[in-house]
């Protein structure tokens, strides 16, 4: 097989169907290249609704972004778009596979309203779902039916008894205020000649439902639920008509849905064929109609991919408890919901309880809070009935049956995995187990927090887009998934906030829900953190235009509050939250000074801004840039450092802050202060000192330093607190706390308690660049330094990212004193190889290379047993003789 052109792509989209971009850039992957092959130039081939076939050639090497070929597409306009290219040892590709890419509207095509079938609802809930259903007539000379969708609130909608579409919780959430995101549908397969029908199920979801912590609100952006639909043809010689809809309503089967309540139907309430022609609707009524210029959102189509059942997980225990419940344990702590089958009596219920972990045998379901995670099924007594929730979703890893009918087969039950359909991009391995497992543990953590945005926890009553969280894991992230789309998404509401408020907020899309409004520094800097991880890891300077006055205008609001002094020292902060060594009910209660945390923040975000300005060519606003980050570090300098390079707080995250964010004065400064951490984490016996600002930090700093040893020792510890000591508890996914659960099995008593959130968890980075060995020299990847640092007893290591030029791969093995080294780089990008024996660094180019030297550690084994688990009666025992 030779080489060919795969994974056509339009922008961040595998699926460009209603895209926003008129002109979008292309990207692609070459695959099964000669070794040093790579291309030399590329044709691109159009077939377009509105012109003649064409054909653009282009001497180029590029293959990620490159610019549309021809003029602008026009709105509703689709193009059928073909790649080949022409490599380096003159040989063609035969052409990719098509990628369909079809424009949205634009804002003067939307001619519908808004219909809802409830414009107010009770004060509390939770609240009933709706239908809402529309004949319409295709004509006989249609060759393209489509449907632009959205609603207030959340939908499913059918054509004619089928699903369009197989999102789930569309149109999701975004800040409705500013921005409301559409989907466009095609109808084609499900309609026919003259009269169809469209139905829609709809409820409160993220608009109208209730969300947020301190108990919630209610209606944050509005009292109605609501669609808008607007339907049209294309008929063959490229006009388009808009199709009348009559709409009906009526109360939907779902009679209780919410987010964090879960959701209740009543089976017996269906009305068969609702959504079909030849319906009886007479009994149904007219939904009200809102105007949909009434409303100040923009209608813009996602640039990310839609949230979807991605994944079914099938119960590896099945437990009959006492009172009748039967619990199953999913082995695995998913963000979804649970499907089945079975048959009943008409007017049996069950109810699903759902929890993600068990405290003394029990579900425990203190760590919900208000978030009551039980959804209630009311059979109709005609056969086997199936049925998963429509519009809520659960953390969990348990859940147990509450009226399981007598007899019915257990094994139709699954669990739905549901988050944003992110295509998996990057992959670890090692010769040790737990690490492995932790790796996996953050990959799901990630998986459950990404439902259209990248949230804090998928379980209790919060999933708020915390903007501290992503900051620090954006890295990780970026290698992990295809995450760009969704990150892409959540900037703009962040940027539309930013702009309309005034300042940053600690979560995006925001809710004045009981949480300081005031900015603080770790969760603001993501205004310049995330666009530039983005730009960092995919090579787009597009993401950088779009949000460099959003990052400028974060380190021009804190520049304010130093007094240009770049010593940020007054205001609210919340600083290394979470330290371990913080009591249960103050997580913000760390030892490391807030204010500097705060002014180290200030120096690294105007660095990084001065360095987009450099970017973007603005040579005057790079040197503003500049000058503000020099006043930053020198403030750090004269109020945290002393002239011998001790840092005041004398914390872990201090130190590693100064060293990693190139804070201190010199080198002699960075000897001193990289002694003293190394001193430190020794003195901590290698447990966690560290709260969300040091723990992604604390491993790099004591790498750059020269102690990958002690690096090794503290990333596979196994006692509380510490990475790996979660997954000897058996956890599946990253804990909030590194102490959620207490060595005896009892849950943290603090009242924030999560076992499902992927901040922790991005010392993966560390493993990716450091441990395995791949980090992005260029934007891009279109250099890479390769340069693994083994240590902590591993015997192997390896990682993969699919990155925009293609596959990376780098696996090393170690064999007493000999290293091995193999090195996959794709066609376009360039590696430079740097053994560990500090031999002189290799430049390598496209296909796999082979390298090896001689290398032992200072201190291969980590000083503590790597795989014991509390559980474990042998284990125990040790443990309380203390052997562990």
């Amino acid at each position: 097989m030779g080489a060919a052109v795969v994974d056509l792509r339009a922008e961040h989209r595998t699926d460009a169907l209603g895209i926003d971009e008129r002109a979008p850039r292309l990207s692609w992957r070459l695959e099964g290249c000669a070794p040093g092959v790579e291309q030399r130039s590329y044709e691109v081939s159009v077939d377009r609704d509105a012109q003649d076939p064409s054909t653009v050639r282009a001497a180029s090497a590029d293959v990620s972004l490159v610019p549309w070929p021809g003029v602008p597409l026009e709105p509703r306009e689709r193009a059928s778009v073909r790649v080949r290219a022409t490599l380096s040892d003159d040989s063609t590709t035969a052409w990719s596979e098509p990628l369909t890419v079809e424009v949205g509207l634009g804002a003067e095509d939307w001619l519908e309203d808004f219909v809802s079938p409830s414009l107010t609802a009770a004060a509390s809930g939770p609240r009933p779902g709706w239908l809402l259903r529309a004949t319409f007539s295709v004509p006989a000379s249609a060759v393209r039916v489509r449907a632009y969708v959205t609603a207030h609130g959340v939908y499913d909608l059918e054509v004619n008894g089928t699903a369009a579409s197989d999102a789930v919780l569309a149109p999701g959430w975004s800040s409705y205020g500013h921005r409301l995101r559409y989907q466009t549908l095609d109808l084609g397969p499900a309609t026919t000649p003259g009269e169809n029908v469209l139905g829609i199920w709809l409820a409160d979801g993220w608009y109208r439902g209730r969300i947020g912590f301190n108990g919630g609100l209610w209606d944050v952006y509005g009292t109605d639920v609501a669609a808008l639909v607007q339907v049209e043809a294309r008929h063959a010689d490229g006009t388009v008509e808009r199709l009348p809809l009559r709409w009906r309503t009526a109360p939907a089967p779902i009679t209780a849905s919410g987010l964090y309540e879960g959701e209740t139907h009543d089976a017996r309430l269906e009305q068969p064929g609702w959504s079909r022609p030849g319906f009886d609707d007479a009994l149904w009524e007219r939904p009200a109609v809102l105007p949909r210029r009434s409303f100040l959102h923009a209608l813009e189509a996602s640039p990310g991919p839609a949230v979807r059942v991605v994944e079914t997980l099938a119960p590896v225990s099945v437990e009959h408890r006492p009172g009748g419940r039967v619990r199953l344990d999913l082995g695995q702590n998913v963000s979804g919901t649970i499907r089945f089958t079975a048959s009943a009596p008409a007017g049996h219920v069950l109810r699903l309880h759902h929890a993600e972990v068990l405290e003394d045998g029990e579900l425990s379901v203190r760590p919900l809070r208000s978030a009551t995670s039980v959804d209630e099924y009311v059979f109709a007594g005609d056969g086997p009935e199936t049925w998963t929730p429509r519009f809520t979703l659960h953390g969990f890893r348990y859940v147990e049956l509450e009226g399981w009918p007598a007899g019915e087969d257990l094994g139709t039950v699954e669990a739905l995995v549901v988050h944003s359909a992110m295509r998996r991009t990057g992959w670890f391995g090692s010769s040790h187990d737990l690490l492995d497992r932790f790796h996996e543990n953050v990959v799901w953590s990630m998986r459950d927090n990404f439902v259209d945005l990248p949230t804090d926890c998928p379980q209790r009553d919060e999933r708020l887009g915390w903007t501290g969280d992503i900051q620090v894991f954006a890295p990780a992230a970026s290698f992990l998934h295809d995450s760009t789309g969704v990150l892409l998404s959540w900037l703009r509401d962040v940027k539309a906030e930013q702009r309309d408020q005034g300042t940053m907020r600690n979560f995006h899309p925001w809710l004045e829900c009981g949480f300081p409004a005031e900015p603080a520094a770790a969760w603001g800097d993501a205004a310049v953190v995330v666009p530039w991880t983005l730009y960092e890891r995919t090579g787009d300077v597009q993401v950088l235009r779009d949000h460099v006055e959003s990052m400028a205008a974060w380190v021009d609001q804190v520049e304010r509050a130093t007094g240009g002094t770049g010593l940020w020292d007054t205001g609210f902060q919340l600083g290394d939250w979470l330290d371990p060594a913080a009591p249960p009910d103050n997580p913000g209660e760390s030892r490391t000074d807030p204010h500097l945390v705060a002014t180290a923040y200030h120096a690294r975000s105007s660095a990084l801004l001065a360095r987009t300005w450099d970017v973007l060519g603005d040579a005057r606003r790079a040197q503003a840039a500049t000058a503000v980050a020099a006043r930053a570090r020198r403030a750090f300098r004269d109020t945290f450092v002393s002239p011998a390079g001790r840092v005041v707080s004398d914390t872990v995250t201090a130190l590693s802050v100064a060293i990693c964010f190139d804070l201190l004065d010199d080198e002699a400064q960075v000897r001193v202060a990289g002694e003293r951490l190394v001193e430190l984490v020794r003195e901590s016996d290698h447990l966690i000192s560290t709260g969300f600002v040091g723990t992604p930090l604390v491993c790099d700093a004591l790498t750059r330093v020269g102690a990958a040893d002690t690096a090794y020792h503290l990333l596979l510890q196994t006692r509380c607190p510490s990475w790996l000591y979660p997954v000897t508890m058996g956890a599946t996914t990253v804990w909030e706390r590194w102490d959620s659960m207490l060595p005896d099995g009892s849950v943290n008593p603090g009242e924030m308690t999560s076992f499902n959130h992927y901040a922790l968890g991005a010392v993966v980075d560390f493993m990716h660049r450091v441990v395995a060995g791949i980090a992005p020299a260029a934007p891009g990847y279109r250099e890479i330094d390769v340069a693994p640092r083994p240590g902590g007893g591993l015997t192997h290591a390896s990682a993969s990212h699919l990155s925009p030029q293609g596959l990376i791969r780098v696996e090393w093995r170690r064999d007493g004193d000999r290293f091995d080294l193999e090195v996959e780089v794709p066609p376009g990008a360039r590696a430079t190889v740097h053994l560990p024996d500090g031999s002189a660094p290799v430049e390598v180019g496209p296909g796999t290379t082979h390298h090896a030297c001689r290398w032992r550690g200072a201190s291969d084994d980590p000083p503590l047993p790597r795989r014991w688990n509390i559980h474990d009666p042998q284990d125990r025992a040790l443990m309380e003789a203390g052997a562990a």
